[in-house]
């Protein structure tokens, strides 16, 4: 394979060979909602969703099996057919051949091009690909063929591309039946379908989306229609032939249909004949291809108006390329001009997430679409960096999830703050979800100083669950939709801060039996789910703790802001406040608190409202998490036989600890050493007993960094499904780059800033390398035992990834509404004593620029002065808010460190 390098600082890569992988991907899509998945040899698929799909759905496994590929086909007078995508029979048998084709990969965020070049056809083709960035749902490929010899060549060109026109679910459920819906016609310009009818989990339903396939040629400055059309597959392969050896093509016969024309009842091809043309030496002939959906003919017949023409796609090319990069405004300019670029990709990977849910590309085929409750807060902290106009009504929005009893609704809808109601009876509680909420709105406070956003109000989610998923409110129904209900009908409404309360408090109560809280259904490790019963999640147990900890410290600056001294609460909450500290050692008395809450909210609440002194809130805080830090220290810091100390996080089913030494070896686990070191649970030596352990049982370089855990060598029934899986892999021993980037984020923000660079730099390295690690540039969801990247895009850890790299690493952060520069950077990465980044902060584009004239190492300088636009600001470290404020764009701060 080649190796993949830069061509400037806007993450634009080249890659030699890249059809020597076979499951490789790239995303295109666009804001109104098309997603595309495209390989290097045009395979991959393009929905709107999960009923929705134009091509034929696939997974990772279809990657190379499929041979349902957009194809484009040119026969060449005397040599034969060539596919210009290298998906023929004949150019799959050369692919591991000395003389297999030249195949050159150029791609940047949103466009894809692929060269590729056959010496014995002596002919070049160029596809360019990309989705615009308008309102329209089509995706664009311009092919631009090429004859590379000394001699006059006469081509026939032939789209081919396979339709599919319907749901994923009839993949093999009614795959024949749903090809007997299709309406196929072909129009002047390419081929259409009109299902009659949609089969669907929804039912049968009268289908309302028309799919085309549209081509056009470009000769001497003008573009020019198609000459004929086979639509149906079974003709235009032929009998005993295939999408790789198909008959029109092989033969060079006229297709037979022309515009015009309808078959019904058949799985579709859009095969396009173009008139056959003479190449003169050095000549190149342009065909573009429209594949996209509308609500009716005419609206798919004007995207052929408006996009098939070559100066258009050329134009909404460049305007799509702008458009993206423009809405990437964070950058880097360090030593290691590779992991600016890499980063540049990182940056993206959060709005790949919006688009397509967490699903929608092929490695992710476990789900049918959407995002779950931690993707929605996760999201917000890349959206709070690069776009924050958006995130406030969006936070009060999502907080429309949270029940009464702390838990949240797990369906989440497609439009902004719509939850909704579980109809199969899944009682599913996750005991970290109430944890992510608060991070997400602490660092939105922190960036913007908007302290008062704590007392934004918005409704509770409301369905038959209660009782922290273990019981059920059989009065309850939807007929007044899913929210949480007063006395007096009315939907109950409190503040932003209450909700928070709620989610805390009632987990601070929900304790098993060794006084940590439940695991219940799973934590952030979704493959912990077999433990309801007896297990406990020390790791989220601390996590807890450090957020109360910091919503005591918000609420006092709240108290300061304001001048109010009591927060206004719903009166039920007082159960959970007014109890005794006396009693939080007693797991008894635990139970007994938070049941007689869940049964005042089981069903419907009073709406009464009381006033809460700030003071006694603080307290009842600050007194819960110094209790739940002193409990861990007592009880779950444990060391192995050859010294080595960390923190066990977790309890099975059985109720005994997890990690430790056992006959089957040292079991340690990364997310309860991340929890314990981010939430302050971990004392400063701890943390660095921590970093020894963790480096001698996770650290594996050859497959980018730290494993998620080590190998139990059990199938851990009493735990998880993730020991059913082979060690390696997914959340079994993995490099989970999430908890990895995670455990980076907690040792610089304890002030180990090159332990927590050796997290990043290890995962960045190896990603990095496409001869390790087989992806394009980005951060994976994991990386296997075989040191690939898998689930690639789709992933929470870019989130962290770039909240970690710009806050703590460059360490340009918020302080209540302030600008906090504290970087964190070793020596070796600056350049000539230099190193910068720009970003959004508080609505406004800086640059940051840090001086090292001596090169002095991280925890040996600090910001000593700061300049704005070249005037001297402070000695000091911190922007004052009102300075902030009067920021102009594009600002130039430079920080002297000494």
């Amino acid at each position: 394979m080649g190796n993949l390098n830069y061509l400037d600082k806007k993450g634009t890569f080249t890659l030699d060979d890249p059809d020597l992988t076979s499951y490789m991907y790239f995303p295109l899509a666009n804001e109104a909602g098309m997603m595309s998945s495209i390989t290097p040899d045009l395979n991959g698929d393009i929905k709107l969703d999960q009923n929705t799909f134009l091509l034929e759905p696939v997974s990772s496994e279809n990657l190379h099996n499929n041979k349902s590929s957009r194809n484009f086909w040119v026969y060449v007078e005397g040599k034969g057919a060539w596919s210009v995508t290298g998906r023929s029979s004949k150019q799959q048998a050369k692919l591991f051949e000395d003389d297999k084709e030249k195949v050159k990969l150029t791609a940047g965020i949103m466009w894809h091009q692929v060269e590729r070049e056959s010496d014995e056809m002596e002919l070049k083709a160029v596809m360019t690909s990309f989705v615009p960035n308008t309102e329209e749902k089509v995706e664009l490929t311009k092919f631009e063929i090429t004859n590379t010899s000394d001699k006059e060549q006469k081509i026939t060109s032939t789209v081919a591309i396979p339709l599919y026109a319907r749901s994923a679910s009839n993949i093999r459920d009614h795959r024949h039946v749903t090809s007997l819906l299709h309406r196929t016609f072909t129009v002047k310009n390419g081929i259409m379908i009109h299902p009659t009818l949609t089969f669907d989990e929804r039912g049968h339903n009268k289908n309302k989306v028309y799919y085309g396939a549209l081509a056009k040629e470009e000769v001497n400055g003008e573009m020019v229609s198609p000459i004929s059309f086979c639509p149906v597959t079974e003709e235009f392969i032929g009998h005993g032939g295939n999408f790789e050896n198909p008959y029109y093509v092989m033969k060079n016969e006229p297709l037979p249909y022309k515009v015009g024309e309808e078959v019904d009842g058949y799985e579709t091809v859009a095969a396009i004949r173009f008139e056959d043309t003479v190449l003169a030496p050095g000549e190149t002939r342009t065909y573009i291809v429209a594949l996209g959906f509308g609500e009716s003919e005419a609206e798919i017949t004007e995207i052929s108006k408006k996009y098939l023409i070559t100066k258009h796609f050329d134009r909404y090319l460049e305007e799509t390329k702008e458009y993206w990069q423009k809405k990437i405004n964070v950058s880097y300019n360090s030593a290691d001009t590779d992991f600016d670029n890499w980063m540049h990709w990182v940056n993206f990977q959060p709005m790949l997430r919006r688009i397509y849910g967490c699903s929608f590309l092929p490695h992710h085929d476990y789900g049918k679409g959407g995002r779950g409750w931690r993707d929605l807060w996760q999201d917000c902290l890349a959206l709070l960096i690069m776009e924050p106009e958006q995130v406030r009504q969006m936070l009060i929005d999502n907080f429309g999830g949270v029940r009464f009893d702390g838990t949240n609704a797990t369906i989440i809808g497609s439009k902004q703050g719509e939850f909704i109601a579980d109809r199969n009876n899944i009682v599913r509680v996750w005991m970290d979800h109430g944890a992510w909420p608060y991070l997400t709105t602490s660092l939105y406070i922190e960036q913007t100083g908007d302290i008062e956003f704590l007392r934004e109000e918005n409704t509770y989610f409301k369905d038959a669950q209660i009782h922290r998923g273990e019981d059920r409110d059989e009065r309850w129904n939807d007929s007044r939709g899913n929210k949480q209900m007063t006395t007096e009908a009315e939907p109950y409404r409190g503040t932003v801060l209450e909700h928070l309360l709620i989610q805390h408090l009632t987990s601070f109560y929900d304790v098993g039996e060794h006084n940590h809280i439940r695991l219940r259904g799973a934590d952030w490790n979704d493959g912990l789910d077999m433990a309801n019963d007896r297990g406990e999640s020390v790791a989220f147990t601390a996590l807890y703790g450090g957020n109360m900890r910091n919503l005591a410290k918000n609420i006092k600056a709240y108290e300061e802001k304001t001048g109010k001294n009591t927060i206004t609460l719903a009166k039920e909450i007082l159960i959970l406040i007014d109890a005794d500290k006396s009693i939080y050692n007693s797991i008894g008395d635990k139970h007994a608190v938070l049941d007689e809450y869940c049964e005042s909210v089981k069903h419907i609440i009073s709406g009464e409202k009381v006033e809460v002194p700030c003071d006694k809130l603080i307290d009842v805080l600050n007194g819960m998490s110094d209790w739940i830090g002193n409990h861990i220290r007592k009880t779950e810091w444990l060391s192995d036989k050859d010294g080595y100390s960390w923190f066990n996080g977790y309890y099975d089913n059985s109720g005994k600890a997890v990690e430790g030494d056992f006959e089957t070896g040292v079991r340690m686990m990364l997310t309860g050493q991340v929890f314990a070191i981010m939430s302050e649970t971990a004392t400063k030596e701890q943390v660095a007993e921590i970093v020894k352990a963790t480096d001698k049982y996770l650290y594996d370089e050859k497959i980018g960094g730290y494993r998620l855990n080590t190998n139990f060598n059990e199938v851990k029934t009493d735990l998880g499904r993730l020991f059913g899986f082979a060690f390696g892999h997914k959340e079994n021993g993995a490099v989970f780059s999430h908890m990895a980037v995670m455990y980076a984020n907690a040792l610089y923000s304890r002030g180990f800033a090159k332990e927590g660079y050796k997290v990043i730099n290890t995962l960045y390295k190896h990603c990095n390398d496409y001869n390790l690690s087989n992806i394009y540039p980005g951060v994976p969801e994991y990386v296997n035992q075989r040191g690939q990247g898998m689930y690639h895009y789709l992933t929470g850890a870019a989130s962290w990834l770039l909240l970690t790299v710009l806050n703590e690493m460059y360490g340009i952060k918020g302080q209540l509404g302030a600008l906090k520069l504290q970087p964190k950077l070793l020596a070796t990465q600056f350049t000539n004593g230099m190193a910068s980044a720009t970003c959004m902060f508080r609505g406004v584009n800086i640059t940051v620029t840090y001086q090292n004239p001596f090169n002095l190492e991280v925890g040996n300088y600090r910001v000593k002065e700061i300049y704005i636009d070249g005037e001297k600001y402070s000695d000091g470290d911190t922007i004052a808010k009102e300075d902030v404020d009067k920021l102009g764009d594009k600002s130039i701060i430079t920080a002297v460190l000494g």
